[in-house]
């Protein structure tokens, strides 16, 4: 998402290692005060100033440090730590973590987690290595629209397929509920409910939607089903957001039912094959959130490439749509856009906050 007003740009490309993780960290900081998460903002606060004094967070960090700006440091910083308050070996700071009941605010929280980076550097430097795969569900909610727009349009079930799909809990959002007042969507026994503003026509929440087959792909795809993969995405929810982070353990129920199939593979070598042929009587719905600045740019062009070629086969019959939430700075927000075929028509359908709502109906 795009920094708040005033944010420092990043250093230049001379600039040490250590002075590049201390902007890391300095603007994730930023984000998580932005999007409600005042007790990573204080860490990681923490944790930029300790880079820089060269203390433990430096330590801890000193050996994953690159230019890159989309390798997830700070947010890999705070899921390992977490992983380490969740199996409780970090009792003082589980104090201030809500996600194990701690009730004791920030005051106080980033000298507890200064200490446990000092005294578990050698536990935690590892896990920092590992990905951040967040799977929020919250986003379905910014999907939701565009998937109704195209089976209303098409008249044909869905096919699905999502790219950087993670653990695929988001290739099962028509098993959730999406509330805002009276203005509602999905089933109302739902164990999942997305609630806040979510401004949808009320015409396009009539329309009925079926799901013939949900297929993703992610160069590190994690399993919802087992304990090492339900771990893996409670360690990457922030600690203080407990909605979410309940809302992602009842999402877990629902894949433990529902089946979904997410490859191990990036775009390049996944999609091509899928679009190859169209599928006639079902739309292929080609989507992503949040996940298009972590491709690579042969990702993107095999992407596009993959796109063009089935969009030239599109037929009314077998239709095609690419959707998307991604950040659009000049909006200031994410953007849900829409592409269809045949016809290649582009909709800017909503804006929407980087885990899904609020929602602002555009189009």
């Amino acid at each position: 998402m795009p920094g708040p007003a005033g944010a420092p740009t990043p250093p230049d490309a001379t600039a040490s290692l250590r002075d590049w993780t201390a902007w890391k960290l300095a603007e994730q900081a930023r984000s998580c005060a932005s999007l409600g998460s005042p007790l990573y903002a204080t860490l990681l606060r923490a944790a930029s100033a300790d880079v820089v004094a060269e203390g433990p967070a430096w330590d801890v960090l000193g050996d994953a440090a690159t230019r890159d700006t989309g390798d997830a440091l700070a947010l890999r910083l705070m899921a390992a730590v977490h992983r380490l308050v969740l199996t409780r070996r970090a009792p003082a700071l589980a104090l201030h973590y809500p996600s194990v009941g701690g009730t004791a605010g920030i005051h106080g929280a980033a000298d507890a987690f200064l200490a446990l980076l000092a005294e578990r550097r050698d536990d935690l430097a590892p896990l920092v290595a590992l990905p951040c795969q967040t799977n929020e569900v919250g986003r379905c909610a910014a999907l939701v629209p565009g998937f109704l727009t195209v089976a209303a349009a098409s008249r044909r079930p869905l096919r699905l397929l999502e790219v950087g799909a993670s653990a695929g809990l988001n290739l099962r959002w028509d098993h959730y509920r999406y509330v805002d007042g009276e203005r509602t969507w999905g089933d109302p026994a739902a164990e999942v409910v997305v609630a806040g503003r979510w401004e949808v026509p009320a015409a396009l929440l009539a329309t009925p939607v079926t799901v013939t087959s949900r297929e993703g792909c992610d160069p590190r795809p994690v399993d919802p089903r087992s304990d090492d993969g339900r771990f893996a995405l409670s360690a990457s929810m922030w600690a203080d957001q407990t909605e979410r982070f309940e809302r992602l353990a009842a999402a877990l129920r629902v894949a433990a039912r529902v089946p979904a199939t997410v490859a191990a593979a990036t775009v390049a070598d996944w999609l091509p094959e899928r679009l190859a042929e169209p599928t006639d009587g079902a739309a292929t719905v080609v989507y992503h959130s949040a996940v298009w600045q972590y491709l690579s740019d042969g990702d993107r062009a095999a992407m596009h490439a993959a796109l063009a070629r089935a969009a030239a086969g599109a037929t009314v019959a077998a239709p095609l749509a690419w959707l998307r939430m991604e950040p659009e700075p000049a909006l200031h927000a994410m953007a849900v856009r829409l592409t269809t075929w045949p016809g290649g028509d582009d909709q800017l359908l909503a804006t929407a906050g980087a885990h899904g709502l609020p929602l602002s109906w555009q189009s």
